[in-house]
């Protein structure tokens, strides 16, 4: 967490080489309601970028990445949507990918270091 209370989040999913396509189709306009539903339980600045062998890493800022899950979790639209996507990943063993994701561990942040350089 930095001085602004707000956690920065990176995470790497595997989207199934032969669902790319329909991947990247299905998330050029989500539905509203999931869209109003991540903004309203702390998934901000999310953006997801995808490497064309299906490598996935999503990113977002969040006051605290267990309480904007469990926010998630709680919505019937969150349920349908990632029993929707489900089927795109590799490698989650029956967990959402919302919750099967790998999260990477931050190494560096310029903002942070700035101060010092000053």
């Amino acid at each position: 967490m930095t001085t602004t209370d707000t956690e920065r989040v990176c995470f790497q999913l595997q989207v199934k080489p032969e669902r790319i396509a329909e991947y990247t189709r299905r998330h050029a306009a989500i539905w509203p309601d999931m869209a109003a539903a991540l903004k309203a339980t702390g998934w901000n600045n999310y953006s997801l970028f995808l490497r064309p062998d299906g490598l996935l890493i999503g990113y977002f800022e969040t006051p605290s990445l267990e309480a904007a899950q469990a926010g998630m979790a709680a919505t019937e639209v969150n349920a349908r949507w990632q029993a929707e996507m489900g089927e795109f990943f590799v490698d989650l063993d029956g967990v959402s990918p919302d919750e099967g994701f790998l999260r990477l561990t931050e190494v560096f942040h310029l903002e942070d270091q700035l101060p010092a350089a000053d």
